[in-house]
This record gives structure tokens, sequence and C-alpha cells, in this order.
């Protein structure tokens, strides 16, 4: 009830935010505004599962007196950290720069709030809209280290969270395809994944020609890029979901390095 369980979005937010921070490290560098920007940022992230909890809104609910008691307490802490930090942020002449971020983040959860009402349908765009939020960290962690919210933060989120929503897309097909054995029943089930890896191919190459990304973006791509291509070639195993999530983190870990060696070259 207090402790985050989705360890996929857990590397939506803390890749972004390496890769951010590293970045930034080849500038000037305000490593106490960094660290006051973590802190909010796992503060309110971490909050989420206590409020669902309390307000009944997942599957582990909060019953008991003791349990909303615990609930509440916890509420209140993340709470009172998240704010403390950004004031200091705020007063530390950061507040227009996370304004922005922020409101472009809270649309994205209001948008993801109103797909999820379209039910099953909506789920993979739902959470590939909510992935706008949770990469804004590499955004974010750049502009706090800098002072700066330039063309570089933005190219960091947006790489960010062209891998992500490619990860949803990967995962969802994984599991609707499970079952699948041969090369032609995969195809059927995930043509439109192909052809979302195509488009991610053209884009991060013009988006290179043009330099809205650096050259080498593309290469921090090769390996999830890879791995998609290898699923359609290679023999159908059982589903483990486990074993998925936590190679989908290796995936991000990997990412996050190959990018951060991209922006800094």
């Amino acid at each position: 009830m207090i402790v985050p369980r989705e360890h996929g979005a857990w590397g939506m937010l803390l890749v972004p935010l390496a890769t951010g921070a590293i970045v930034a490290a080849r500038s000037a560098f305000n490593g106490i505004a960094l660290l006051l920007f973590i802190v909010a940022t796992l503060s309110l992230f971490w909050l989420r599962t206590p409020v669902e909890a309390w307000f009944g809104l997942s599957p582990i609910k909060a019953q008991s007196r003791e349990e909303r008691r615990l609930v509440m307490q916890a509420i209140v802490v993340f709470c009172v950290i998240a704010l403390a930090s950004l004031v200091l942020l705020f007063a530390d002449a950061y507040a227009r720069g996370l304004l922005i971020i922020g409101a472009v983040s809270g649309i994205a959860f209001g948008v993801q709030a109103l797909v999820k009402k379209l039910g099953r349908a909506g789920r993979m765009p739902a959470q590939i809209i909510g992935a706008i939020g949770l990469t804004s960290t590499a955004a974010g962690a750049y502009y706090v280290a800098t002072g700066r919210l330039n063309s570089t933060a933005v190219a960091l989120w947006a790489a960010n969270w062209l891998f992500a929503a490619d990860q949803i897309h990967f995962v969802q097909i994984r599991i609707r395809g499970s079952k699948l054995t041969s090369a032609n029943e995969k195809f059927a089930r995930g043509k439109w994944f192909i052809y979302a890896q195509i488009a991610l191919i053209v884009f991060l190459t013009a988006a290179s020609v043009y330099h809205a990304l650096p050259l080498w973006t593309l290469a921090a791509f090769v390996p999830v890029l890879w791995r998609g291509l290898a699923w359609f070639l290679r023999p159908t195993q059982p589903l483990d979901v486990h074993k998925l999530g936590f190679s989908e983190l290796a995936q991000a870990i990997v990412f996050g390095v190959l990018l951060s060696a991209a922006f800094l070259v």
C-alpha cells in the first residue's frame, strides 16, 4: 500500500533522470538543486501508491483502521518532503522551468486518466501517454543541474519517451502474443509494432540529420530495436512476466548509458 510495485515505472522515472544528470555534468553543475529535484521527484512518485490505496483506486486498498492510519502517515510524510524540496527549488529561481515541465506532465497524466476510461482498448495508449510525464525527469534533471531549459533538455526528454513508448508497445505484444507459435502468427499480431519500429528508425535518422538529436542517438536504440526484431525470428518461449520485466529494465539501463554517451560525444 506504500511502496510502488511497478518496476517498469521505476525504470521510466529513474533512467531518464540519470541521463539528464549525466549529460548536465559536462556543464556548470548545481548538485544541491539536482539533489532537491531527485528528492521531490521520488516523493511525488512514491505518493501515488498510498493515495491510490487510501481512495481505493488500486487492487490493494487500505481497509482496516490501522492500515488507513499507516497510509495517511505515508501520504503526509511524502507531501511534506515533496513540498519542502519544491519550495527550496522555487526560491532558487527554478520555478518557471519546473512549472513548464510540471504543466506538460500534468496534462499528460490528465489525458492518460481519460484514455484509461476506454477500457482495454485504451490501456496501451494510456501507458504511452503517461510515459510523457514519467520521462520528464530527463528534462527536469538537466534543467535544475544547468539552469537551462533548452533544446538539449527537450531532446533528452523526447528520446527517453520514444524509448519508453517502444518498451510499452513491446511488452503488450509479448503478453498478447504469448501463445503464438509461427512467424506468420507473430507478424499478424505484431505488424503494427514492426511498423512503429520502422517509423522510429526513420524519425531518429531524420532528427539526427537535422541536428534535433545527436548523431549517435540512433546507436542507443539499436539494442532495443534488435530485441523487438528478434522476437519475431526466434521460436516462441513460455512467457515469464517477471523475467520480461527485469530484461526490459536491463534494456533501459543499457539505453540510458548509450544515450548519455551520444549526448556527450
